[in-house]
Parts: C-alpha cells; sequence; structure tokens
C-alpha cells in the first residue's frame, strides 16, 4: 500500500511538472485529468485505514469531478474561445521547468518542519502538497491566456486537497465533498467568464484585457 500512495504521488508531481512545460490548452486539461485521477485514489492508499465507506465515497466523488467533469467542462471552453496554445507566457517553459524544479527542494526542505500524523502512509504527502501548491500558484501568475490561469487555480486547489489528506479523518465527508463542488462551481463560473470575454473582445489574453479603456 504504502508503494502504490508513493507512486501516486510522484506522478501527481511529475504531472504538476508536465503542466509547467505544456504549451497545449488542451494537453494541460489532459494532464490535469491525470492528475485528478491520481488524487481521487490517494485517500484510500494513503492512510491505514483507507478502505472505509467514507474513503470510498470521497475517491468515487473526486474522480467523476476532477478527473472527468472538470475537464470536460475546460475542454468545452477551450472549443468555444478557439484557443490552441499558450503563445506567450511572461516566463518561457524551460525557465519554468527549473522554477519548478526549485520549488520542490524549497518544499522539501520546509516538509521536514513539518510533523507528519499517525497513520499517514508515505512521508511524500507534505512535500508534495506544498509543491503542488506552489506550481498551481506559480502557474496562475505566470500565464496570460485566462484559461491555462484557471488550470493554474485547479493545480493550486490540487495540492491544498492533498494537504487536507492530512487530517482527513477529522473533517466530516460532507466537508470534503462540499469543497469539491465548490471548486466545480468556480470552474463553471470562470468558464462563463472565459466564453463571455472571448465573445466580447475576440481574445483570452489577460494582458490585453488590461488595456481596455472606458
Amino acid at each position: 500500500m504504502e508503494q502504490i500512495a508513493q507512486l501516486l504521488l510522484a506522478g501527481t508531481i511529475f504531472l504538476s511538472f508536465a503542466l509547467l512545460g505544456t504549451a497545449s490548452l488542451s494537453g494541460c486539461v489532459r494532464l490535469l485529468s491525470f492528475q485528478g485521477y491520481c488524487l481521487s485514489l490517494l485517500p484510500i492508499f494513503i492512510h491505514q485505514d483507507g478502505f472505509t465507506p467514507r474513503s470510498l465515497l470521497l475517491v468515487a466523488g473526486m474522480a467523476i469531478l476532477k478527473g472527468w467533469l472538470v475537464p470536460k467542462v475546460l475542454l468545452h471552453a477551450i472549443r468555444e474561445v478557439r484557443a490552441v496554445r499558450e503563445t506567450e507566457p511572461l516566463i518561457g517553459y524551460g525557465v519554468s521547468l527549473l522554477i519548478g524544479l526549485a520549488i520542490v527542494v524549497i518544499s522539501a526542505l520546509l516538509a521536514q518542519r513539518l510533523p507528519i500524523p499517525a497513520g499517514v502512509r508515505s512521508g511524500l504527502l507534505v512535500p508534495v502538497s506544498l509543491a503542488t501548491m506552489m506550481m498551481g500558484l506559480y502557474m496562475t501568475v505566470s500565464r496570460l491566456k485566462a484559461l491555462t490561469q484557471v488550470i493554474g487555480y485547479l493545480v493550486f486547489e490540487n495540492g491544498i486537497y492533498l494537504f487536507g489528506l492530512l487530517i482527513s479523518r477529522d473533517m466530516p465527508w460532507l466537508l470534503e465533498m462540499g469543497v469539491l463542488l465548490d471548486v466545480f462551481a468556480a470552474v463553471l463560473v470562470m468558464g462563463i467568464v472565459i466564453h463571455h470575454i472571448s465573445r466580447e473582445f475576440d481574445s483570452i489574453h489577460t494582458d490585453r484585457l488590461t488595456q481596455l479603456k472606458g
């Protein structure tokens, strides 16, 4: 079980790296979907008493929402705005990967100062959650297309979810499902906003929107 948990966490951080180095918007959404499936399996492998009805419900909800539904909404938004690639990021993809590596090192150093609750199988959970949060935040501020910024926000939220797994046994599952539904609602609203921005201004490039004048 511990090996599977570590494999899922390694896959999560690898997918975060891949997102930093990918220009294709549809490719980013697919990577985000794979990351969602990795996250959905963690509740039953990361804790020693993982196979519980509550954990299985959370796994099903996460797989449907993060692995399938949210990516489907984002792919629909990409088709609507006819966006293909993030062509002009604020920071190049090669440099972004180096920054991602620095984020992993910083996260590992910070994780040494945080205790791991009893019952958590893998010590990688804390550094991976911190690195995922910081990579998502970095992606949000270093990309110019609104769609890519939405993806960065979702990666950031994935990191928060990972960190929440440390105390998930003390949280009511209804609260956890409520957080996931809030994320879906946020993505839905952002998709609508992006659609209207594209329809009115023929661009979802956020740098151009700052040039608008009343």
